[in-house]
């Protein structure tokens, strides 16, 4: 005789803890919870707060901190107090990551031109910046709170600078959903060989449902891990077992009322669709010789300018959220050595991407931020903290530096806030990276204070209690 399973005793705390989970999706509130689980069964995307001026976004990572003092930021200023002695009011009781005693002014060694019709300082290492800086619009006074990498790229990504939090790019796709079911949401790609500096939380989930977080996509090899069929499984094997997992754990979701069984279900079902839908969208090969030229794509490599093609064709598929990470941007020493190098692979590639969108008529909706956790101080840092010379680099800066917005109903050809003479913080429109990220949200149609989570006991947002929108930047 077969023993019928017993069922659990149904004690106070296994009550409360089912009726918790059951409630959560329910206290997430609104449209957000049930159009964010409608999206993923069905594919169709959640409709924003209000009409959004862009529907999906490209964001460019540059991680290690970018040096607009020798990028966007030009300083006549100082380049001519070049190697004097650093001021006290710049140094004497702030905090540096690395800087310990009084260190000298640093000018850039690079030549800078004024083009456009807002006049932005364009350095001689982006040439290719300057054929897109009419579509774009410049931010010289970005800040943050924190100086350290890992922290300061939480706090850019997830809005605080500690682990546990959603990442920009789940928070979107949990308020908006997919426009195809057939693809994730949210992607993200790294064009480097090293992660960023926090790792994977940079496009994880924190304590959104798992469906949320991104989904890294290689260059070499398969584009995700296990996406082929195992030797002599057939597709209908394949389907059969993924229909067999699917009862059982929708079962299991119906006795127990859990979220995360219904989220293991969807995971299955997304999984075995990707197996179809991700070769062929991940296939650069297939776009045509003058683009790639344009882009200047080296297959089978791991290249940035591959991943700007890859992320235009993954948005034109309705893939909501694409981020590109390159790292290396971390110059404490010999920046004269290593920043043209940098700027060489990402400058031609980031500009084909905004043309290639516009050409398509795909720039109009589609928001292509270029971005760093934060920027480079105009003191000079060398190993021995001597000077200016062939070895120095500049230490990370908070209280200034620079970003680019295009598209996505951003303002084309404008330049938002300044810096002071030598840059070394922002003196007018100090945009806080909680701003920025209010802005994209509203950007894209939501009210960056209604996007919340109910997360132990208290919601959630992307913002925190901070935040403000930049309208000033908004067409």
């Amino acid at each position: 005789m077969i023993e019928r399973e017993r069922e659990p005793r149904v004690t106070r705390r296994r009550f409360l803890g089912h009726l918790g989970t059951s409630l959560v999706s329910v206290a997430a509130g609104g449209w957000l919870a049930r159009e964010a689980r409608a999206a993923l069964a069905g594919g169709f995307s959640a409709p924003p707060h209000f009409a959004p001026k862009a529907k999906r976004v490209i964001y460019l990572t540059m991680v290690g901190g970018t040096s607009q003092l020798d990028l966007l930021d030009p300083k006549p200023t100082l380049l001519r107090h070049d190697g004097d002695a650093c001021p006290d009011e710049l140094f004497v009781g702030k905090r540096f990551a690395f800087l310990r005693q009084s260190p000298v002014l640093f000018g850039s060694p690079y030549r800078f031109e004024r083009v456009g019709r807002a006049g932005v300082g364009v350095s001689e290492l982006l040439p290719h910046f300057r054929d897109i800086v009419d579509d774009v619009t410049v931010i010289h006074s970005m800040q943050t709170d924190e100086f350290n990498h890992t922290p300061a790229e939480l706090e850019l990504l997830t809005g605080i600078g500690r682990f546990g939090r959603p990442s920009i790019g789940s928070w979107v796709a949990y308020g908006l959903g997919s426009e195809n079911e057939d693809l994730p949401a949210f992607v993200s790609l790294v064009s480097t060989p090293t992660q960023p500096a926090s790792g994977r939380a940079s496009w994880g989930s924190g304590f959104l449902p798992t469906r949320y977080q991104g989904v890294e996509l290689r260059d070499q090899g398969s584009p995700v891990h296990f996406l082929a069929d195992p030797p002599g499984v057939t597709r209908e094997d394949q389907r059969e077992a993924v229909a067999a997992l699917a009862k059982i754990d929708g079962a299991a979701a119906k006795r127990w009322h859990s979220p995360e069984i219904e989220e293991r279900i969807a995971q299955y079902e997304l999984a075995f669709r990707m197996q179809m839908s991700v070769p062929e969208a991940t296939d650069i090969s297939r776009e045509p010789a003058a683009i790639q030229e344009m882009y200047g794509t080296s297959l089978g490599r791991n290249a940035f300018a591959n991943q700007c093609l890859l992320a235009r064709r993954l948005i034109e598929r309705g893939v909501r959220f694409v981020q590109i990470f390159d790292n290396g941007w971390d110059h404490h020493t010999a920046l004269r050595a290593v920043l043209p190098g940098k700027c060489n692979r990402i400058d031609r590639p980031a500009a084909a991407l905004v043309r290639d969108l516009a050409q398509r008529g795909l720039l109009e909706d589609t928001l292509v931020i270029w971005a760093s956790e934060f920027g480079r101080t105009p003191m000079a840092q060398s190993k021995d903290q001597s000077g200016a010379g062939a070895a120095a680099g500049r230490d990370h800066q908070r209280d200034a530096f620079t970003i680019w917005l295009a598209g996505g109903g951003v303002k084309a050809g404008h330049v938002h806030g300044r810096t002071d003479e030598l840059g070394h913080t922002a003196v007018e429109n100090p945009v806080h990276v909680h701003d920025l990220n209010a802005t994209v949200l509203a950007l894209l149609g939501i009210d960056h204070e209604k996007l919340v989570y109910r997360h132990q006991g208290r919601d959630f947002r992307l913002t925190d209690v901070h935040g403000k929108v930049v309208r000033d930047i908004m067409a």
